[in-house]
């Protein structure tokens, strides 16, 4: 009879213990362990639930992600595409025959001796840079060499492309893709990618992507950081040869969104057939039907003159939203004289205060108004550890789930996983934050149970969320587009846009 009511008396006390878990989850885990083992229970169970910072985080994105009541059903996209070829550089430029010499960066590549130069001024900085290789059969030779190489790897490539391939992954959506399609590329292809005949060539455009990891040594060469240099020869994406195509296509096709993208493809070219190609793809965009949004897509730029050319030749009043990354944020806004415009680099993380600046000026100075007869009324600004959706009041909704699910993205695609492991990711956001340097802003101090941040500024509304890092990322390029490609996906656009 003891023995029964001993074992009774324990039931009892665990029984109460749990009620206090459910009733105070607040109360600290140490005196609940501390109740526990006074009561001589065995080991205590762990609280429910997930309790690292990025459990907390990934939980809650994943409440906050629900799919927009108005869907997507036909997307389009053009106009850049070509194949990746990822491999090692220093392997390649061995495989080569060429030695670790002294670094010299070269805005063009005009021979082997040019490539090793500037890979190697790069891979001592640890910085990503992308040229252009101006000797064709030079660079069809070391592309030969490259694609047979052992372990190169062969992707998707280009903005389009990849953000055409992300979309692609969703069953319920039909996508079209305008760009230079070549066999290798058309077997890479998503199914329910589809290409129409006049976007289709012999040859593939090869893109070569040469990785380098942290630490790792070529002569007296040592990395500082593992990033990656991209070359290539590419004239179909550099003159934009798809964006009638891709315009003609339109009408037949009939999207209810519709994604550019190549403009940075174009640094290779002439003053003269810049601006010519420039207000070729306002005249396009304008012969979209009106109703229908246009993301426009920036990449990696060294031309602050074409820059300047694409932001004020009308083209961000054209294009309805835009996504970009610090570093094309930073070089906009020097090319156009805007808001921070006198630093010369970020330091570390993007000041999130100084981010938020540019992009209500941005929104302000180009974006839709009372007075400006302007589409522009979205920004997707994704760094390494957060994420940010501005967006002017009245024409977007849906935005918190589409923040949280570009960063969302951004986690399972670099450690190439299903859903967050969060043993693979880490919190690198600033704990905290102000809201602006130009302006009262306000000071946010972080939560990871509440990870999406709201503000407002004269009619423009900020959504924050941070990214959970992968610690070791297994492949990070096209990583921007598909988080563009995430974020649209969860957007909904106001009928009366």
């Amino acid at each position: 009879m003891a023995l029964w009511r001993g074992s009774a008396y324990a039931g009892f006390l665990a029984l109460a213990v749990g009620c206090v878990f459910l009733l105070e989850p607040e109360l600290p885990g140490s005196a609940l362990r501390s109740l526990w083992s006074s009561l001589c229970l065995g080991p205590a169970p762990a609280p429910p639930g997930p309790v690292s910072p990025e459990g907390r985080l990934a939980a809650a994105w994943d409440a906050l992600i629900v799919r927009p009541v108005r869907r997507w059903r036909r997307v389009a996209v053009g106009v850049n595409a070509c194949v990746d070829v990822v491999l090692s550089g220093v392997k390649l430029l061995q495989a080569l025959g060429l030695s670790p010499g002294n670094g010299e960066d070269h805005s063009v590549l005009h021979s082997r001796n040019d490539l090793e130069e500037t890979f190697i001024h790069f891979m001592g900085k640890g910085a990503a840079a992308e040229r252009f290789f101006s000797d064709k059969e030079t660079f069809h030779d070391i592309a030969q060499v490259a694609s047979e190489f052992p372990g190169a790897q062969h992707y998707v490539g280009g903005n389009a492309a990849l953000i055409g391939q992300k979309f692609a992954a969703n069953s319920d959506l039909k996508v079209l893709l305008c760009g230079p399609v070549g066999p290798k590329l058309h077997e890479l292809l998503d199914d329910n990618v589809f290409v129409p005949p006049e976007s289709l060539q012999e040859v593939d455009e090869f893109h070569l992507i040469l990785e380098y990891q942290a630490g790792e040594e070529w002569g007296q060469l040592k990395a500082p950081h593992a990033n990656r240099f991209i070359f290539s020869h590419d004239l179909s994406n550099g003159a934009m040869n798809m964006l009638e195509v891709f315009v003609s296509s339109l009408e037949e096709f009939q999207p209810d969104l519709v994604v550019l993208s190549g403009l940075h493809m174009m640094e290779g070219q002439s003053k003269e057939l810049q601006r010519k190609r420039l207000l070729e793809v306002v005249t396009s965009i304008s012969d979209i039907p009106t109703g229908i949004p246009v993301h426009l897509e920036l990449a990696s730029m060294t031309n602050r003159e074409l820059m300047s050319s694409i932001v004020h030749q009308q083209v961000f009043p054209a294009v309805t939203s835009l996504g970009l990354n610090e570093q094309e944020l930073l070089f906009l806004t020097q090319s156009a004289s805007g808001p921070h415009s006198s630093l010369s680099s970020w330091n570390g993380v993007p000041d999130v205060g100084m981010v938020s600046d540019i992009l209500f000026w941005i929104l302000k100075e180009h974006g839709r108004s009372k007075s400006r007869a302007s589409d522009l009324t979205r920004i997707h600004f994704h760094t390494l550890v957060y994420h940010i959706l501005a967006t002017v009041d009245g024409h977007w909704a849906n935005q918190l789930a589409a923040v949280a699910a570009g960063a969302r993205v951004a986690g399972t695609q670099a450690c190439a996983t299903e859903t967050i492991d969060t043993s693979r990711v880490s919190l690198r956001a600033p704990q905290e934050f102000m809201t602006s340097h130009s302006a009262a802003g306000s000071r946010i101090v972080l939560n990871p149970n509440k990870p999406v941040v709201e503000w407002h500024r004269e009619g423009i509304s900020f959504h924050f969320t941070p990214v959970l890092v992968c610690k070791d990322p297994i492949r990070t390029v096209g990583l921007g587009d598909a988080i563009s490609a995430e974020g649209l996906f969860y957007s909904e656009v106001h009928p009366h846009y």
